[in-house]
């Protein structure tokens, strides 16, 4: 039988750190001497307690190593439990909100989705504002040391081909996090303040930059208002456009950058991918803006820089509404959401590393159709990639289109139109943001769905940010058994 008390332990004191944090939106709500900080104070006490019962309680178990098992279980317990305790503010607080907002919302924010079914956003109370962004700034961080540690261990999705990229794994888990943690976390701090001071350099107050700063690293999009990023418009966009970029390049990169080896970050396939597409994309939709949208270069290539950046990024702010600028756009912006950053970043979506590694493998498909004999393997940053990781990327491609298809399907039962139902399976699925049509789309959002759609979303949001298959393997009674 399965010994669950390391995974429980690490589950109890990560909603332990949750719960003190929540003195920081308290702090800003006492501050502001709204009322509103024993809804923070209540939450606080509340996940402490369960927490460090959980802690307790577990703390007898061996914890130097994890299993397999444990490690596929530890991964997707931790997003399922924290947001069940993140939402606990928005249900006492200044929201009222119901069960399934609350966690809709947290879940949202911990996965960096940025997805919202709050509205009024400029009238809640600046706390609770904040905690939204903390929310998405942990998932940020959270997920860059899941992918760092957890993924490629598993060998989730082609992700073991990072294994030793920087860090001897040791076959021990839990004490490679730790370090790990230790210098992401020092360089993911640093940027945030770096993303702080150049909103606040460009006209943003410190409330704004500080809530801005914290979702843009972590590509999550939440904003401090109902006009998101709109209210905005000129330079930060510039500044919001850099840091999204920075917060979607591997943050191992970083790593290897402060220990001196700079060749790396301009070396990686990832990198020079990313960076290409972007470019390309941003030239695109800023000559279709000229020429179709009469609209000036500045302004053109402004717009198309941060939304394509943005939608790419998984970052999901919107400072206009693209989809009034035509139909190529919006196409266009649907299928470059399902593209994504690069592996070990704070990005979201399929990851660029993944379609490189299916067009080496189309490449060498069609070589062998003209020379049968030759003996050809698909390589990645001048290396071959063995089948196994080949076999891991196309079982991620297959199952992420039958997830979206399933997930289309079972939005459309509820009722949702067409658009509705299928962009918003991948918005969510994708951990993008914003879905298309009238509800869901960059000027709407998710407030109007029923129940069972958000159910359904909050679910295909916590599958898309843990890669789908560390959570379906779950559900195989093999995993129980082993």
């Amino acid at each position: 039988m399965m010994d669950l008390r390391p995974v429980v332990y690490v589950i109890g004191l990560l909603t332990c750190v949750l719960g003190a944090t929540m003195v920081v939106p308290m702090g800003v709500d006492i501050a502001e001497r709204n009322g509103h900080w024993p809804a923070f104070a209540e939450s606080a006490m509340i996940s402490l307690v369960v927490g460090g019962a959980l802690a307790v309680a577990s703390a007898n178990g061996p914890r130097d190593r994890l299993t397999l098992q444990q490690s596929f279980l530890l991964a997707t317990g931790v997003w399922v439990v924290l947001p069940l305790f993140g939402a606990l503010p928005m249900i006492l607080g200044a929201t009222d909100a119901r069960a399934v907002d609350a966690i809709f919302e947290a879940m949202s924010g911990l996965t960096t989705t940025g997805s919202t079914v709050f509205t009024g956003l400029d009238a809640l109370p600046r706390g609770l504002l904040l905690w939204r962004s903390m929310l998405q700034w942990f998932g940020g961080i959270g997920i860059v040391i899941v992918a760092m540690v957890f993924l490629p261990e598993l060998r989730v999705g082609g992700m073991q081909i990072f294994r030793s990229e920087a860090f001897d794994t040791g076959g021990k888990i839990l004490p490679r996090a730790a370090e790990i943690a230790s210098r992401i976390t020092a360089i993911y701090v640093g940027l945030t303040v770096l993303c702080t001071l150049a909103y606040i350099a460009v006209g943003m107050d410190g409330f704004q930059a500080i809530n801005h700063a914290l979702t843009t690293m972590s590509t999550g999009g939440f904003s401090t208002g109902d006009a998101s990023f709109g209210a905005y418009q000129g330079l930060p966009e510039y500044v919001a456009s850099v840091f999204m970029v920075l917060a979607s390049l591997p943050f191992v990169l970083y790593v290897q950058a402060m220990a001196g080896r700079l060749r790396p970050l301009w070396q990686d396939p990832q990198v020079r991918g990313f960076l290409q597409v972007i470019a390309v994309l941003v030239a695109v939709i800023t000559a279709y803006r000229i020429v179709a949208n009469g609209d000036h270069f500045e302004h053109a290539l402004r717009e198309a820089l941060f939304n394509v950046t943005s939608i790419i990024t998984g970052t999901g702010y919107a400072s206009v509404d693209y989809q009034l600028w035509g139909g190529f756009p919006v196409v266009l912006f649907f299928f470059i959401g399902l593209i994504g950053g690069c592996a070990g970043s704070t990005c979201c979506s399929v990851k660029i590393f993944r379609y490189q590694l299916l067009f080496a493998s189309i490449r060498v498909a069609v070589r062998r159709i003209h020379a049968p004999h030759c003996v050809l393997t698909p390589r990645y940053a001048g290396q071959p990639v063995g089948e196994e990781i080949m076999s891991s990327v196309m079982s991620f491609f297959g199952v992420f289109v039958l997830a979206l298809g399933l997930f289309a399907v079972a939005l459309g039962l509820t009722g949702l139109d067409f658009t509705t139902a299928l962009s918003g399976a991948a918005t969510a699925i994708a951990n993008v943001g914003p879905g298309l049509g009238d509800t869901i789309g960059p000027a709407g959002n998710f407030a109007t769905l029923n129940d069972a759609a958000k159910w359904i979303l909050t679910f295909a949001m916590l599958l898309g940010r843990l890669e789908l298959l560390v959570v379906l393997v779950l559900f195989l009674p093999r995993f129980w058994r082993a």
